[in-house]
């Protein structure tokens, strides 16, 4: 390709992104929106009440069957749990503790100085590879990635001299387009989907059972696309487009490049200390698995699975505690040792810095929770599932082409509806069986909906963790929103939708396993 017709591509593909961006940020404020959706999904539900409806719903047997969210029985329900649906939101309570501890690593200058002593040794072009394999690295964390990782890569991109939004835009696409990518460590979601895989295969055939690494492998391999993808989208795409991009926030906390001070050095160093304490401590405390209080108990795991890393193990239900430790920890140690905290006053004061610029999150998350549980409630979402498999089913399509509908169809389903469980729990019902059928075993099946799943998650503003991303956006560009975000990462979704399913006709090409105790074929049951 010559210079000129990329650099004519370049400039159409700029022309297309700055009109979703723009026509994206004209749509109401994110809180607005997510109250105007919530209405809709009341007025559909109303409508489709009474229309009877040939699909049957996997979770009861019985037929689908949209809930009118305008009667007055749905109303009360709505209106006496909105408290309750509001505090227990998922991302809340996740974001707000483990900002707390952030907050004080941040306000004390610890995070600063860290950085700048990290970024002095890294070479900038190692930056984004290595900020995307963080991101991949911290599912086995949950969702820490959304709330350790994305505003870091904000905070390293803009040290080293780089928008700041293109590090968000690699962070994201590492902790939320990587999903179904894992960086060597298996993460809880493994044998929470393999669970679900065998319990649709089992509809089929009762003596399949299914390996909760039966992917392993190839997420794995997944790792390396990914990191790829993110390097050469951030570097050749994202950034040049944001060379006319603004940043206006408040740059007086964002980290610079000076040389450290002799405090500044001395309070890193016993940090650094600290954090290798509480490191020390936490590993003592599990170095035997099946014996430490962290494991999850003998009738809580699956089979060949970690007690450690299943999501009933109280280590993966206390990430958020143990962020929050291991950030507060080294960031009161290092404002003492450096001086820059007197007293215990000065270590609420930032907590209280870092709560009051979650104000606007917390507003969103509001009506994202109320807007996420009335459409739960109606049925629409797991509607829209079943349709769209038994639309695929009833193609016929060869054996590839119905794997990458499958993709597909995952990718689709996840802009409306956002738990990876909930969707498997939907669609595998019917996909896994129908394929079986087909010779296609429940192992490819899975691993073709882990694409399409993690593909769109960083397009959907429904993902709980979406209007979280909007707001570290803002603290760099302040007129950013939905448009803004959609338009950063349109590009990876889009490729990553596009190579990840060729990587997994690949595998299945050559043969390679997909994972331990995997196959690719099936032989049906007659």
């Amino acid at each position: 390709m010559s210079e000129q017709t990329a650099a004519n591509n370049n400039g159409w593909m700029n022309r297309a992104l700055n009109t979703i961006e723009v026509v994206g940020n004209k749509l109401p404020d994110p809180a607005v929106l997510f109250a105007l959706l919530m209405v809709i999904v009341w007025v559909t539900s109303w409508l489709l009440s009474g229309v009877s409806f040939d699909e049957l719903d996997p979770r009861s047997g019985q037929q689908i069957a949209i809930v009118n969210l305008l009667s007055g029985e749905a109303l009360t329900n709505f209106t006496s749990n909105i408290v309750n649906t509001f505090v227990t939101f998922p991302p809340l309570g996740v974001v707000l503790v483990a900002m707390l501890g952030l907050g004080v690593a941040e306000y004390t200058g610890f995070i600063n100085a860290g950085l700048r002593s990290i970024l002095s040794v890294t070479p900038k072009m190692l930056l984004t590879p290595v900020l995307v394999a963080v991101g991949v690295l911290s599912h086995v964390a949950v969702d820490a990635g959304y709330v350790l990782v994305v505003p870091l890569g904000a905070v390293i991109f803009y040290a080293a001299g780089r928008h700041p939004l293109a590090g968000i835009a690699a962070a994201f696409a590492g902790v939320s387009g990587g999903f179904s990518a894992t960086f060597f460590v298996p993460s809880s979601l493994d044998p929470l989907l393999a669970g679900l895989t065998q319990t649709s295969a089992q509809i089929l055939d009762p003596s399949v059972t299914i390996n909760p690494l039966n992917n392993y492998i190839f997420t794995t391999a997944s790792t390396f696309l990914i990191v790829a993808i993110g390097w050469v989208l951030t570097d050749k795409v994202i950034e040049p487009r944001l060379k006319s991009t603004k940043v206006d926030g408040d740059t007086s906390q964002m980290v610079t490049m000076e040389a450290l001070t002799p405090n500044e050095s001395r309070g890193l160093r016993a940090a650094g200390l600290s954090m290798l304490a509480v490191i020390a401590l936490l590993a003592l405390s599990i170095v035997v698995p099946e014996q430490t209080p962290w494991a999850a108990k003998p009738e809580e795991v699956l089979a060949g699975v970690n007690p450690l890393l299943t999501a009933a193990a109280p280590l993966m239900k206390s990430i958020v505690t143990i962020i929050f430790v291991f950030f507060l920890v080294p960031g009161i140690v290092y404002g003492y040792v450096s001086g820059s905290v007197k007293n215990h006053r000065d270590v609420v004061k930032g907590m209280s810095h870092a709560m009051s610029g979650m104000g606007y999150y917390i507003v969103m998350a509001f009506f994202c929770a109320l807007f996420l549980y009335a459409f739960n409630q109606s049925n629409l979402g797991v509607l829209l599932a079943l349709k769209g498999a038994n639309a695929l089913k009833a193609m016929g399509l060869p054996l590839g082409m119905t794997l990458v509908g499958i993709v597909f169809l995952s990718g689709f389903v996840n802009l409306v509806v956002g738990s990876a469980s909930a969707k498997w729990a939907l669609i595998g019902a019917i996909m896994v069986p129908m394929l079986m059928e087909l010779g296609i075993s429940p192992d490819l099946t899975q691993a073709a909906y882990r694409v399409g799943d993690s593909s769109t998650n960083i397009i959907t503003p429904l993902l709980p963790y979406f209007p979280l991303i909007v707001v570290f956006c803002q603290k760099y560009v302040k007129n950013s929103g939905i448009g803004t975000l959609v338009a950063l990462m349109l590009p990876f979704s889009v490729v990553m939708l596009v190579l990840w399913t060729a990587f997994l006709l690949g595998f299945w090409a050559l043969d390679i396993p997909l994972g331990l105790g995997s196959t690719y074929e099936y032989v049906p049951v007659r």
